[in-house]
């Protein structure tokens, strides 16, 4: 052979190996940056949830959230990950799961492995959420100890699952009913909620939320510019959070988890859209900034199953029609007297439906990958109900056997006091603030 054309071979292999060796640091790199900026979400819960207690309770609301994911964090390197991998198929784990098993060679810093940490850094986060999500619903009177279990429960157990079985490109609901849920309404949103509201059946109202006629009181949050600066905090992250949905296969194409090809464009069009759509329906509605701020996060989940491939304005108009429907929703939850302190059912529970449901109306026949069959509507409508079992089924059984080990509520008195004082023990405010003058011990 002749030299010259064995030198340009070797070089042209040379510049291939280096090309492929720089698009994975790339890839690894966008979804390290995706992960940290997920990060955003849970400080925007954190102010979220503060400014929604009471000025007694700031601080027990803010450990509350902050060690969710505290201990989130390694039950999902222990055995969620592993959840994930073994579980696609149903409830027989298969020996896929090995590869997630805290002593994998791909667990550790793995020198030929590019993927595996970041991969499951973006998981951990989207665990994180769930928890956060159910959080925000029990807040000012639920044991440390109880809320601990239950979190991970939630975040590193049954969304995992759901994930498993609606997320991977092996799922049973994608492979053999054509589930598609790009953004995870229904596998994050609608299975914490739903969680929360199994729990909120065992835990009860906040002391003073409803009279004997059943008619709500308005426990007023302390603090409404916290909570407007956490939901937009929550926003900037839900890019990340969506950034981290997609996976590059090759260098020249996105696709999303079910291997069908995407573009970010896409994602951007669609996101800002719902997300204008929301704030401008709760507005109408309401003209009230919390529920105008909540409608921006509703609009973004109710089009975040299909918003891979949504025409823009149709991720408008589903954001629109999210935004001005959550607070009736919220209204219908407080007539059954269930005390969802910051309207997670609604913003997440009924905006997740939104989204399966509009994904079946609007999608329905679109193509998949290989085998499986295309989008339809039943198969979004399967994908429903099994978020909505899995995530209510196990909040009420385990928030009962807490409920009966008097492990899920803290005693009426530490209420009356304020968790701060009751179980800190410290002051959010200085004696002699406003806010503690507005909202004294009852």
């Amino acid at each position: 052979m002749d030299p010259q054309l064995t030198e340009l071979a070797a070089k042209v292999a040379a510049l291939e190996k280096s090309s492929a060796m720089a698009n994975t640091i790339n890839i690894e790199v966008y979804y390290f940056w995706a992960t940290a900026l997920m990060v955003i979400i849970h400080a925007g819960f954190l102010a979220y949830e503060m400014g929604a207690s009471r000025a007694k309770n700031v601080l027990a609301t803010g450990i509350k959230n902050i060690l969710a994911f505290g201990f989130i964090v390694p039950t999902f390197y222990f055995f969620g990950w592993w959840i994930y991998l073994a579980f696609p198929n149903g409830f027989t784990p298969s020996a896929d799961g090995d590869a997630g098993l805290p002593w994998a060679m791909a667990m550790g810093p793995n020198l030929s492995d590019n993927a595996t940490g970041v991969f499951w850094a973006a998981f951990t986060l989207f665990a994180a959420t769930t928890a956060s999500i159910f959080s925000g619903a029990v807040i000012e009177r639920i044991k440390m100890t109880g809320f601990v279990i239950l979190a991970i429960l939630l975040g590193s157990v049954v969304w995992i699952l759901g994930a498993a079985w609606g997320w991977h490109p092996s799922g049973w609901l994608t492979v053999q009913w054509g589930y598609h849920d790009f953004g995870c309404a229904g596998i994050v949103h609608l299975i914490a909620a739903s969680f929360a509201v199994g729990v909120l059946l065992n835990l009860g109202p906040r002391i003073g939320k409803f009279n004997a006629d059943g008619t709500a009181n308005d426990l007023a949050a302390h603090n409404v510019p916290m909570i407007l600066i956490g939901l937009m905090l929550i926003i900037v992250g839900f890019f990340g959070f969506l950034a981290a949905c997609v996976i590059m296969v090759s260098g020249d194409q996105w696709t999303n988890i079910y291997g069908q090809p995407i573009t970010l464009s896409a994602i951007a069009f669609n996101t800002l859209m719902a997300f204008a759509g929301g704030i401008i329906g709760a507005w109408a509605l309401t003209r009230d900034p919390f529920w105008m701020m909540s409608g921006g996060l509703a609009g973004i989940i109710a089009a975040a199953a299909g918003l891979d491939f949504y025409y823009p304005p149709l991720a408008f108009l589903i954001g629109c029609f999210a935004g001005g429907t959550i607070s009736l929703v919220h209204a219908g939850v407080l007539k059954l007297k269930i005390d969802d302190a910051v309207g997670a059912w609604a913003v997440h529970g009924w905006s997740g439906i939104i989204s399966l449901v509009a994904c079946g109306l609007f999608a329905s026949g679109y193509p998949n990958v290989g085998d499986m069959p295309p989008v339809t509507f039943t198969g979004q409508m399967v994908g429903l109900v099994v978020c909505l079992a899995l995530g209510f089924i196990p909040g009420y059984v385990v928030s009962l056997f807490l409920k009966v080990a008097r492990l899920l509520r803290v005693p009426d008195e530490a209420q009356l006091m304020g968790l701060d004082l009751a179980k800190v023990p410290v002051r959010a405010y200085p004696e002699g603030h406003n806010s503690m003058a507005l909202h004294p011990a009852e």
